[in-house]
């Protein structure tokens, strides 16, 4: 009888897709790291922002609006589910079998509590490297917005406001 030869996954990413559907986990760094469930009140901020972003975005027709768990692959390390994204209407061929394989317009993060470092400062690197153009982290108890404009390759922040989304992108700005 002839050997049968598996190959093993050498990436996190290639363990990654090995994972069922529905496993609360991203690869940041060419590492995997699990999570629970987000707390209703993070899940409930991320609705009413997405839903207003959503409205705004399907009625203008100027693109697609969603809120996670949605995998993104932004390159061969880092497979995010980020709280909400936007695509653009002339990008959205990076939406390929039910993925986004490529880098969206616009990211929004719920920072929870024990996620700071990792919305702060490693996605953000990640976020910046890969060309996001708009890259906003709300403290979901204080519902202050740090706003990251990309610029000339670099992230530039804006001064903090609460509340308030304002998308130099869209045109428009979101009060939650």
């Amino acid at each position: 009888m002839g050997k049968v030869l598996i190959s093993r996954p050498k990436t996190a990413v290639e363990v990654f897709t090995l994972l069922p559907e529905g496993v609360l986990c991203q690869v940041i760094d060419n590492v995997i790291y699990m999570s629970p469930a987000p707390q209703y009140d993070h899940q409930r901020l991320v609705m009413i922002i997405s839903a207003k972003i959503h409205d705004f975005v399907s009625k203008k027709k100027i693109g697609e609006c969603t809120p996670a768990p949605v995998d993104v692959y932004l390159d061969e390390n880092n497979v995010y589910q980020p709280d909400i994204v936007y695509i653009q209407k002339e990008n959205l061929s990076i939406i390929k079998s039910g993925k986004v394989k490529g880098t969206p317009d616009l990211v929004i993060e719920i920072m929870s509590p024990g996620n700071e470092n990792f919305d702060k400062i490693k996605k953000r690197k990640v976020y910046e490297a890969c060309g996001v153009k708009e890259y906003f982290i709300i403290h979901q108890k204080t519902r202050e917005v740090i706003s990251l404009y990309l610029k000339n390759g670099k992230f530039e922040q804006a001064e903090k406001i609460k509340n308030k989304i304002v998308s130099r992108l869209l045109k428009k700005s979101f009060v939650f």
